[in-house]
C-alpha cells in the first residue's frame, strides 16, 4: 500500500464507542465494506444483514493480559510489557519509558544482563534480545524477592514447582495484582482490563493471553452474535496469543503461540466445500487459519508456534474475507489485507476511510473485505433476505 496517506491525529478513537455517548454499546462504530474496489459505508450493528446463511467466522479467543507494569532501573523508571511467554518460561519483553501523559515511549533495549525491579520484591533479568526484531523484545526471566529461584515458591497463595510451571504462576500472579493493560498515547487515558476483552475471549488453562486485544472483534456484542447466529452465520473458534505490536517501527510480527481445534478444522473445511465464506475476524484470525493449512488446502487441528507472514507473494489459502480494524499506512498488517484484496481494493478503501472521518485504532471503525459477488449471487442474495 502506499505510504503517502497521512492519516491526522484527530482521527484516532481515543475512547471506547460506549463511552462516547449515552444509550451506546461496543457495536457503536462505522463499518467500511469492501468488494473489489467497491466500497460502501455502513453501521457495524449491520454486519447480520451483510453477510449470508453458511458464513462462517473465524474469532480469536485469546483473552487480554494487563500486561504493562512499572519497574525501576537503579533510580530510573521505565515500563515493562510483557509480551509473548516462552515454552521455557521465559518473557519476550519490551522496555519503555514513562512519558508525562500516563503512557510510554519506545528506549533502548539491554544490555544483557539488565535487572529491572518489579513490584512485589520480584525481578526482571534481561538474557537475550528477540534477533527477529532487532533488539527491541528480550528475551527475560522473572525471579522472586531477591532475585534468587529456590525449590518451590508461594505465588498467589500456592505453592508451584519452580520452572516452567512456577514462572508462569509467577508472572500471572505480577500481572493480576500490579499489571494494567497496554496503551498508547493516542488513547486518552487508562482503561479497566474488562475494556480490552472481547466477547469472544475466554480464560487460558495455562494463564496464557494476549499483550494487546485482538481488537477487530471488540465491537462485537451478545446481542448481534445471537442475531447473527439466528441468520445461520457460524462460528469457529481459534487462539492465537498476539504480542505486543511495533508501534513506532511497524515490524512484521514474529512468533506467536496458535491453536486450531479439531471441530474448528471441519467446520472450516465444510464450509469451503460449500457455498459459505470463510471470514476471518482479525489479522490474528488469519494468521491461525493459514498456519494450520496444509498443501492439499485442507485445514487441520494444530497446535503450537507460528512465524508464517502473510504476503500478496504468499497469499491466503483458507479465508475468503476478512474483518479488520483500520491500520496505519506503513503497518506491516497492510501487506495480510493485500493478500486477500489486492492493492488497488486496500488502496481505494484506505482513501475512502480518510475521505469519510474513519477513526483508526482498537477503539475505533471497522472494514470487512468481502469477495467480488457475482450478478447471479447478488440476486439470489437479495431475494433470500
Amino acid at each position: 500500500m502506499t505510504t503517502a496517506l497521512h492519516v491526522p491525529e484527530e482521527l484516532s478513537a481515543r475512547i471506547p464507542a460506549e463511552q462516547r455517548g449515552p444509550g451506546l454499546d461496543r457495536d457503536a462504530v462505522r463499518l467500511l465494506v469492501s468488494r473489489g474496489t467497491e466500497v460502501a459505508h455502513h453501521a457495524f450493528a449491520e454486519l447480520p444483514r451483510l453477510l449470508r446463511a453458511g458464513d462462517l467466522l473465524v474469532v480469536n479467543t485469546s483473552p487480554t493480559l494487563a500486561a504493562a507494569v512499572d519497574g525501576r532501573i537503579g533510580h530510573a523508571r521505565v515500563v515493562v510489557h510483557f509480551s509473548t511467554r516462552g515454552d521455557d518460561g521465559r518473557w519476550a519483553v519490551e522496555l519503555r519509558d514513562p512519558d508525562e501523559r500516563g503512557t510510554t515511549r519506545a528506549r533502548a533495549g539491554g544490555p544483557e544482563g539488565t535487572e529491572v525491579r518489579l513490584p512485589g520484591g520480584m525481578r526482571l533479568r534481561l538474557e537475550e534480545p528477540l534477533s527477529a526484531v532487532g533488539g527491541r523484545l528480550w528475551w527475560a526471566r522473572v525471579s522472586g524477592a531477591g532475585g534468587s529461584r529456590t525449590a518451590t515458591e508461594a505465588v498467589d497463595g500456592l505453592t508451584t514447582v519452580s520452572g516452567q510451571a512456577g514462572a508462569g504462576a509467577r508472572v500471572g500472579g505480577l500481572l493480576r495484582e500490579y499489571g494494567r493493560p497496554i496503551r498508547y498515547s493516542y488513547t486518552e487515558r487508562d482503561q479497566p482490563l474488562s475494556v480490552y476483552q472481547t466477547v469472544f475471549a475466554l480464560p487460558s488453562s495455562d494463564g496464557a493471553g494476549s499483550a494487546e486485544m485482538p481488537s477487530a472483534a471488540r465491537p462485537f456484542t451478545a446481542r448481534l452474535v445471537a442475531e447473527l447466529v439466528s441468520r445461520g452465520v457460524q462460528f469457529a473458534p481459534v487462539t492465537l496469543h498476539t504480542g505486543v505490536a511495533s508501534a513506532e517501527a511497524h515490524e512484521a510480527p514474529y512468533p506467536e503461540r496458535f491453536a486450531v481445534p479439531e471441530a474448528s478444522a471441519r467446520l472450516i473445511n465444510a464450509v469451503k466445500a460449500g457455498d459459505g465464506r470463510v471470514v476471518a475476524v482479525g489479522t490474528t484470525a488469519v494468521r491461525a487459519v493459514e498456519s494450520a493449512v496444509g498443501a492439499d488446502g485442507a485445514v487441520r487441528a494444530r497446535a503450537g508456534w507460528t512465524d508464517l507472514v502473510v504476503t500478496p507473494e504468499r497469499g491466503v489459502r483458507v479465508v475468503d474475507g476478512l474483518l479488520t480494524g483500520l491500520h496505519e499506512p506503513e503497518a506491516s498488517h497492510l501487506l495480510m489485507l493485500e493478500a486477500v484484496a489486492g492493492r488497488a481494493a486496500i488502496d481505494r478503501a484506505y482513501t475512502e476511510a480518510l475521505r469519510g472521518l474513519y477513526l483508526w485504532h482498537e477503539f475505533g471503525d471497522v472494514h470487512l473485505i468481502l469477495p467480488e459477488e457475482s450478478p447471479h449471487t447478488e440476486h439470489c442474495c437479495r431475494n433470500c433476505w
